[in-house]
């Protein structure tokens, strides 16, 4: 066999303990083929609703996705060479960013990003290569051949990949006819829904925050010269949300901070950042109330709120302004749930409609926060390992630290959170290759009854994100 043939062991991520490995993979084949639950992502719906075939295999495996820019770029490549903010690439220029990734290859070793590559490779393009500068031209034709065919546009896809619900994230003046689109239209089976994300509207100290919540305010109907105003206009967006389909919305502020002003001091500070005279620690702290005011919205409409704190965004300024957002430079910071969450868990915590979901970058607060939170407020989930420890270890980790303290049923199943739609198949199968080899750890040591394994191995990957979610039930 040539070394350039290759094909990921059908028992990856699964123990390496042969007894242990083979109750794992029992439990593993109950859950492998049940359909994909997906409530935080970021693919645009558009690309279900045009339905037209992907360019070509940069734009599909390379340009959309940080995970991958962010490492070649460390080793030196030019963003632009990968074709990051260029628009669509000539033939010459795709495949010269495809043979980069070829060319850099080797350094994805052991990466959550290779891993979940050489999946799609395998899994949904039927490739039995590895990728490198030998056979990189051979695959790229192959797949972008196969890119031309009916059964690899994106509503094919969706389906083959058993997707059920799939939530995109929308700005809260999003029309969001893209999604009536996709809801009116009998030829296509699937269920993708908005998420409300209101970050920048919550940020006083940005300078643009005047033109955002005056257009906030004509979206809504609503007069945002007043902070009322701007409560009023969130509630109203909030529910046009939920009306055409929302079950969230999404908050990743710098820190979780819920501390509420009295109302005159609210007042005055929403009036001075309407001016663009309020100071720097005035603007986090009305930031905070406008977050806390989100918690009082959730409980009166439903929308689950899910937090992605503590990053810090677009570090480094240079590529910010010549690339702009979301193209790999977001580092994480310490966060603090305990403190920042307290006042507005005596707020709503406890009230009926409330539920929030709590997701981390930093490992350590799984079992000091998160958990012991959502393993006493009936209002509190514990999200899944996200972004940068959206991981196999992490998230092996991150059961072996809440589960002793919350069980399962207090977590919120896998989040996928990606911008790369054919990675999504790759992520969840990862998950529960991980949540398997977790389960039958505890079997083989004979803490937990086989008959308890089969019964969360058959409830975590679907039925645990639709209760969470409120999603309801498969159609």
């Amino acid at each position: 066999m040539s070394n350039d043939a290759f094909v990921p062991h059908p028992d990856r991520l699964l123990p390496a303990d042969p007894a242990v490995r083979e109750i794992a993979r029992s439990l593993y084949e109950l859950e492998k083929d049940q359909p994909i639950v997906s409530p935080h992502g970021h693919v645009d719906p558009r690309l279900l609703l045009d339905d037209e075939p992907f360019r070509d295999p940069t734009s599909l495996f390379i340009t959309p996705d940080h995970y991958v820019n962010r490492l070649m770029h460390a080793r030196g490549v030019d963003l632009a060479d990968l074709g990051v903010a260029q628009g669509p690439l000539d033939e010459k220029a795709s495949r010269r960013a495809w043979h980069l990734l070829a060319e850099h290859w080797h350094a994805y070793a052991g990466t959550p990003s290779r891993y979940w590559m050489e999946h799609e490779f395998s899994e949904v393009f039927g490739l039995e290569t590895v990728l490198n500068p030998r056979t990189a031209d051979a695959m790229y034709d192959e797949i972008a051949d196969k890119l031309t065919r009916p059964e690899f546009r994106p509503r094919a896809l969706f389906d083959q990949f058993r997707i059920e619900v799939m939530a995109t994230t929308d700005d809260p003046v999003d029309d969001l006819s893209p999604h009536d689109a996709l809801a009116a239209d009998a030829s296509f089976t699937g269920r993708v829904i908005p998420t409300f994300r209101p970050d920048k509207y919550l940020e006083p100290a940005r300078a643009d925050f005047p033109e955002l919540v005056a257009a906030l305010g004509e979206s809504a109907g609503v007069d945002t010269g007043t902070y009322e105003g701007h409560l009023e206009a969130m509630r109203t967006r909030r529910l046009y949300f939920r009306d055409h389909g929302a079950v969230s919305s999404d908050h990743a502020h710098i820190d979780p901070g819920t501390e509420r002003l009295a109302l005159e001091d609210a007042r005055r500070l929403y009036t001075a950042a309407r001016e663009g005279t309020i100071g720097a620690d005035e603007a986090v702290a009305l930031r905070r109330h406008l977050l806390a005011d989100q918690a009082r919205l959730a409980a009166e409409d439903g929308l689950v709120m899910t937090l992605h704190p503590a990053v810090s965004r677009n570090h480094s300024d240079a590529m910010f302004e010549q690339f702009g957002a979301d193209v790999g430079f977001d580092i994480p910071v310490a966060v603090d749930f305990v403190h920042h969450l307290r006042p507005m868990l005596n707020d709503v915590g406890h009230a009926e409609g409330f539920r929030t979901v709590l997701f981390t970058i930093d490992e350590t607060v799984f079992s000091r926060e998160i958990a012991p939170l959502a393993g006493v407020y009936p209002s509190v989930f514990a999200g899944a390992p996200w972004w940068f420890i959206d991981s196999p270890d992490a998230i092996l980790r991150f059961r072996r630290a809440v589960s002793e303290t919350l069980g399962y049923t207090r977590t919120s199943g896998f989040i996928d959170d990606t911008r790369a739609f054919c990675s999504i198949p790759a992520r969840h199968d990862m998950s529960r290759r991980i949540d398997a080899t977790h389960l039958a750890g505890l079997v083989a040591e004979h803490r937990m009854r086989l008959e308890d394994a089969v019964e969360l191995v058959a409830t975590l990957p679907t039925q645990q994100p639709r209760e969470v979610f409120r999603l309801g039930e498969s159609a």
